[in-house]
């Protein structure tokens, strides 16, 4: 069992930043591929970045490339979403999730864990 507990949410003007963290419990984590998805009020989760165990590989939806970077530490058991230059459509709730064997990164049903998710507000 994983469990995942989101951080570092909070309100910013646009063009600031955050950085959200995911800690993660058990033995595992390395092993795991790390996404951040969100969901903003009346639309869909969608998937934001992710990140395969080795850290090496990465993947982002368009509107974020540039401005968002995830990475992962994997001895503290923690991945990070650096969210720069943020825009009002940012705004979201966003959830971390972890799945083994994922072949799509970005198919939010190929993760297995989830967090509570952490609200993200991007306004002046």
């Amino acid at each position: 069992q994983v469990q995942l507990v989101e951080s570092g949410g909070g309100l910013v003007q646009p063009g600031g930043s955050l950085r959200l963290s995911c800690a993660a419990s058990g033995r595992t984590f390395s092993s795991f591929a790390m996404g951040w998805f969100r969901q903003a009020p009346g639309k869909e989760r969608e998937f934001v970045a992710a990140i395969r165990w080795t850290g090496v590989t990465t993947l982002y939806r368009d509107s974020v490339k540039g401005r968002f970077t995830i990475y992962r530490d994997n001895a503290k058991n923690t991945v990070y979403l650096q969210m720069n230059r943020l825009k009002p459509e940012d705004t979201a709730v966003y959830y971390c999730a972890a799945g083994f064997g994922v072949s799509m990164l970005s198919t939010n049903n190929e993760y297995t864990y989830w967090g509570q998710g952490t609200q993200v507000t991007v306004s002046s």
